[in-house]
């Protein structure tokens, strides 16, 4: 396993649901990035050092904590292009359709720190705290 970093505590049940296009509950989902990706790992694609599989228990366990088995994506809060990490503190249950608004901010900040103008740290807090402003 590589080394990863909550960006925030971590709480593992009783986490609230959101409305659509919403950020996920800072509490359960603050996110979590992976300390062994660096942008030349993700410029301009992801290489195969990034893992986007998440196991299905620990799809289980975060829609346990959030008390949502409706089907649907289980979402990375910083996206694995991003650098973000499969730790449970870095997902939630989203809803709506896919691709979702998130998913053109992620784009954009990805294109940034691969064009140089955003450091990869920047555009992981910007993703982790607000996408909605990125």
């Amino acid at each position: 396993m590589r080394p990863f970093c909550h960006i925030g505590p971590l709480k593992t049940a009783g986490c609230r649901k959101r409305a659509l296009g919403q950020l996920p509950d800072p509490a359960c989902t603050p996110g979590a990035v992976d300390f062994g990706i660096t942008a030349r790992d993700l410029c301009p694609h992801l290489s195969s050092k990034v893992v986007r599989a998440v196991s299905l228990s620990t799809k289980k366990a975060v829609r346990a904590a959030y008390n949502d088995q409706r089907p649907g994506e289980i979402d990375h809060l910083v996206s694995l292009e991003l650098g973000g990490s499969n730790d449970p503190a870095n997902l939630w249950p989203e809803d709506g359709k896919i691709p979702n608004p998130k998913d053109a901010v992620e784009n954009q900040l990805h294109a940034k720190v691969c064009a140089g103008q955003m450091t990869l740290a920047t555009a992981q807090q910007i993703i982790a705290t607000d996408w909605r402003k990125g």
